[in-house]
C-alpha cells in the first residue's frame, strides 16, 4: 500500500501532467493507519510530502479539506475521519477538474456500502454543480443525482482496494470484467504464492478438531406441559453447555497442557498462543479458569484476555469487569494488550471478538478455537498464525467448534484467488420492494413527504421528525398492542389468541429485517448498477429514517434451565488432520441471494424434556458410562462429603491448606475404591493412575466445589451432592 501511494502520488501522463491531485490513504484500523504513516514516510523523506490526519493536531474536518485544497501528495487518515470533513470537502469536490486516488486497506469492510457511497459523493463533484448554484432544485432531480453519485465509475475518483479476502460484494464493486463478463480483481498475489515464497506459512497443517459429546437430564416435573419453542430452548441449552465450569475447565486443561507439550518449545521457548473463545461471558470465564489451572499446577505461565467494553458477569465477579480490570489482568498496568502480550512473561492470549483481525504477533504458532467460524472469518482468524518468523515452521490449531472440512473449504476459496459464481441480481431491490410495499405499513404519500423533506436543502430536523414520526408511532402502537393481547392470552390460557398475536409480532420483527435487508443491498447494487427510478431511491431514505426508531426486536420464550444438569461429557481428539490446500476442488463466492425472503413461519413446539432428548441423540453414540459426570459431582464427591474429618478440616482452612491434606487424598482413594464395583473402568484407572486421581482431585476442588459444600456443611448449612 505505502508503494502503491508513492507510485501513484508520481504519477504523470505522456504530456507530463500529473495524474492525481492527491492521493488518499484510507485505512479502517487506527493500528494500520500508524504503520501506513511509517511506511509511506520511508518512501517519501521529504518533509510535508505526507499528511496524516490525526486528533492530535485539531479539528480532523479542517485538515483533510485544507490538506485537500493545498494538494498534498500523500494524505492518510482513517475511513472515521470523513464524516467530519462533509463541509470541507464537499467546497472542495465542486471544482471541475480535480483527480483523486483512494487507496483503501481491507476493502470489504472500508469502502463498500454507505461509506463509499458518501466517500464517492464527496470527492467527485460532477453532479453538485448545478446544485451549488442554488435555487430550485426539486426533489426528483436531486434524487436522481444522488443515485448517480452512488453508481460506479465516477470521474475524477480512482480506487485501489487491498484486501487478503474480498467478499462477493468487494469483487462486483472493486472487480474488472474478466474473459467470461464477471468481475476479477486486477491484481493478485495469492496465498499460495505467498506461502511457496515463505512469507507467510501455511497454518493448516497440523489441525486438531475435537468432538463433544455430552448428556443432559431434566429433573422435577414442573416442565412437562410446558412447551417452549425449539430454536429458543436449543440456544439456551447450548449457551448453558458452554459456560458450564466442567465444560470449561476440561478444555482449559487440553490447552494448558498442549501448549506446554506443543507450542511452548517451539522459536526457543518463545512461542505464544492464542485462544478464541465465542462471547464475552465465555472468555471472562475461561480467564478465571486458565488461572485457576495454572495456579494449582504451578506452572510459570502468564495469560491475558481481550475484549471490548464491559462484561457483568456475578457468577464470576460481584462487580462488572473489563479487560483492563486487575481481576481479569492484573499485570496490565495501564499497557496495551499488544505490548504487554509482546512482552515474554505472556505465552496465552484470550480473545472474544478482538484481535480475530488485524492483530500481528509473529511469535503466534499455537490456536485453540472455541467459537463457530464461517467462510472468511475463518480464514482471517486462524491466519493469526501464518506470520514468518525466523526459526518459524510449524503452527497448531486445536479446534473444539468447527469441521475440518468446513475449514478447508474457506481456505481454498481464498488459496489460488477469489472468483464469482455469477453477479447479484439488480433486480432484487424491486422484489424487496414490491414485498415490502405490500405489507400495507405505509403508503406512496408518507414516503414522498419524508423524501422531500431529506432532500430539500433547506429541510430542518423537526420538519423530518414530523414526516416520520406518524409512521413509526403506527407501527409502534401495534407491535405494543399485540404484545398486551399476547400476555394477556397466555394468563388466560387462550392458546388461539396468543398464536395470533405472536405471528403479529414476528410478523412485524420480519418487516423491520426487511427494511434493513433493502438498505443494505441498495447501498451497494447502487454503486455498480444505475437503476434511474426515483422511486427505489425515495424508499432508500424512507426505510433508513423509519428503521431507529422502532424499537422493537424478536419475542423470545424464556426457558427455566435451572433443573437441568449436567450427567455426561466428554471431549475427544479426531486425530490430527494435515488439511492440504494444494488437493483438487475448490469453491466460488456465491453472489447476494434471496434477500428478505423470510417469512413468519409456524415455530415448533417441543417439551423441554423432548429437547433435552434431542440434543443427546446427536452425541449418544460417542459416550459411554466412563465419561458420566455423575461419577465426578455424584458418586465421589457424595462419598466425601460424608467425611467429618474434611468436613472439619475445610471449616477450619483456607482453600489451599486444605488442598495440600493427606486426609482428602486418603478419603479421594477409599470414595475411588468404594465405587469400583459401579464404576469399574473409571476406577481401575484412578487406581492405578496418580495422574488421574490427580485430575479427579483437581475437578472436585474446581468446577464440582467441594471444599465450599464441605465448608458449607461444618458451618451448619447443608450441601447437595
Amino acid at each position: 500500500m505505502a508503494w502503491s501511494a508513492h507510485f501513484l502520488a508520481d504519477l504523470h501522463d505522456a504530456e507530463n501532467r500529473k495524474l492525481f491531485d492527491s492521493v488518499l490513504v484510507v485505512s479502517d484500523r487506527n493500528v494500520l493507519d500508524a504503520q501506513l504513516q511509517e511506511a509511506i514516510f520511508d518512501f517519501e523523506r521529504t518533509t510535508g510530502v505526507v499528511e496524516t490526519i490525526t486528533s492530535e493536531h485539531g479539528s480532523k474536518s479542517a485538515q483533510l479539506g485544507q490538506a485537500l485544497k493545498d494538494g498534498k501528495k500523500i494524505i492518510v487518515c482513517t475511513i472515521q475521519t470523513f464524516p467530519f470533513a462533509l463541509d470541507a470537502v464537499q467546497e472542495l469536490a465542486a471544482t471541475e477538474g480535480k483527480c483523486f486516488a483512494v487507496i483503501a486497506d481491507e476493502a470489504h469492510s472500508s469502502q463498500t456500502g454507505e461509506a463509499a457511497a458518501k466517500l464517492k459523493q464527496l470527492l467527485s463533484a460532477e453532479e453538485r454543480a448545478e446544485l451549488e448554484d442554488g435555487g430550485g432544485i426539486d426533489t426528483e432531480t436531486l434524487l436522481a443525482a444522488g443515485m448517480a453519485a452512488r453508481a460506479g465509475g465516477s470521474k475524477g475518483l480512482t480506487y485501489v482496494a487491498f484486501t487478503a479476502t474480498p467478499k462477493q460484494k468487494t469483487l462486483e464493486l472493486f472487480g474488472r470484467p474478466g474473459e467470461d463478463g464477471l468481475p476479477q480483481p486486477f491484481h493478485v498475489y495469492s496465498m499460495r504464492q505467498a506461502i511457496d515464497e515463505g512469507f507467510i506459512l501455511d497454518v493448516l497443517k497440523n489441525y486438531t478438531p475435537y468432538k463433544l459429546a455430552f448428556k443432559l437430564a431434566h429433573e422435577g416435573r414442573e416442565y412437562d406441559q410446558s412447551q417452549v419453542e425449539r430454536s429458543a430452548a436449543m440456544k439456551g441449552i447450548m449457551q448453558w453447555v458452554r459456560l458450564h465450569p466442567y465444560n470449561i475447565a476440561q478444555k482449559v486443561q487440553i490447552v494448558v497442557e498442549h501448549y506446554r507439550e506443543n507450542v511452548q518449545p517451539l522459536l526457543g521457548g518463545k512461542a505464544k498462543a492464542m485462544v478464541v473463545v465465542g462471547s464475552r461471558k465465555e472468555a471472562v470465564r475461561w480467564q478465571k479458569a486458565i488461572r485457576g489451572y495454572i495456579q494449582r499446577q504451578n506452572y510459570a505461565l502468564g495469560v491475558l484476555v481481550a475484549f471490548s467494553g464491559e462484561v457483568s458477569d456475578p457468577e464470576s465477579f460481584p462487580a462488572p469487569v473489563s479487560e483492563t480490570s486487575s481481576d481479569l489482568n492484573p499485570g496490565l498496568k495501564g499497557r496495551d494488550i499488544r505490548d504487554a502480550f509482546a512482552q515474554p512473561e505472556y505465552q496465552l492470549l484470550l480473545v472474544a471478538n478482538k484481535f480475530q483481525t488485524g492483530f500481528d504477533q509473529p511469535l503466534l504458532c499455537g490456536m485453540y478455537v472455541d467459537k463457530m467460524l464461517g467462510g472468511i472469518q475463518a480464514v482471517q482468524t486462524l491466519s493469526r498464525l501464518n506470520r514468518a518468523y525466523p526459526g518459524k515452521d510449524t503452527t497448531y490449531i486445536l479446534d473444539f467448534v468447527n469441521e475440518a472440512a468446513d475449514i478447508l473449504k474457506a481456505f481454498k476459496t481464498y488459496y489460488a484467488t477469489a472468483e464469482l459464481e455469477a453477479r447479484t441480481d439488480p433486480h432484487l431491490v424491486f422484489d424487496l420492494r414490491a414485498k415490502l410495499d405490500a405489507s400495507g405499513h405505509y403508503d406512496d404519500f408518507e414516503v414522498d413527504r419524508v423524501a422531500r423533506v431529506e432532500t430539500d436543502p433547506r429541510g430542518t430536523q423537526a420538519q423530518l421528525s414530523s414526516a416520520i414520526a406518524p409512521v413509526a408511532d403506527r407501527l409502534l402502537k401495534r407491535y405494543k398492542a399485540a404484545q398486551q393481547a399476547r400476555a394477556t392470552a397466555l394468563v388466560d390460557g387462550d392458546d388461539k389468541l396468543a398464536e395470533t398475536s405472536k405471528d403479529l409480532l414476528d410478523a412485524l420483527l420480519l418487516f423491520k429485517n426487511d427494511m434493513g435487508a433493502y438498505v443494505r443491498l441498495y447501498a451497494f447494487l447502487s454503486q455498480v448498477f444505475d437503476y434511474a427510478n426515483t422511486d427505489i431511491e425515495k424508499r432508500f431514505i424512507f426505510y433508513k429514517r423509519l428503521i431507529p426508531l422502532l424499537e422493537f426486536g424478536r419475542e423470545r420464550d424464556t426457558v427455566d434451565l435451572s433443573r437441568v444438569v449436567l450427567t455426561h461429557h466428554t471431549l475427544r481428539s479426531a486425530g490430527r488432520q494435515p488439511l492440504s490446500l494444494g488437493a483438487d476442488g475448490n469453491y466460488k463466492l456465491a453472489p447476494m441471494d434471496a434477500v428478505g425472503s423470510g417469512s413468519v413461519q409456524e415455530k415448533q413446539q417441543a417439551y423441554l424434556a423432548d429437547i433435552i432428548e434431542k440434543v443427546n441423540g446427536l452425541f449418544e453414540g460417542q459416550l459411554t458410562d466412563d465419561d458420566q459426570l455423575v461419577y465426578v459431582n455424584g458418586v465421589l464427591k457424595g462419598k466425601l462429603l460424608e467425611n467429618e474429618t474434611l468436613v472439619q478440616q475445610a471449616g477450619n482452612n483456607s482453600k489451599e491448606q486444605f488442598a495440600n491434606s493427606p486426609d482428602l487424598k486418603d478419603a479421594l482413594m477409599h470414595a475411588i475404591m468404594d465405587a469400583l464395583e459401579a464404576h469399574s473402568t473409571m476406577s481401575t484407572q484412578a487406581l492405578e493412575s496418580e495422574r488421574v486421581r490427580a485430575g479427579l482431585k483437581d475437578i472436585l476442588l474446581g468446577p464440582a466445589q467441594l471444599y465450599e459444600a464441605l465448608r458449607a456443611r461444618s458451618q451448619g448449612g447443608s450441601a447437595a451432592p
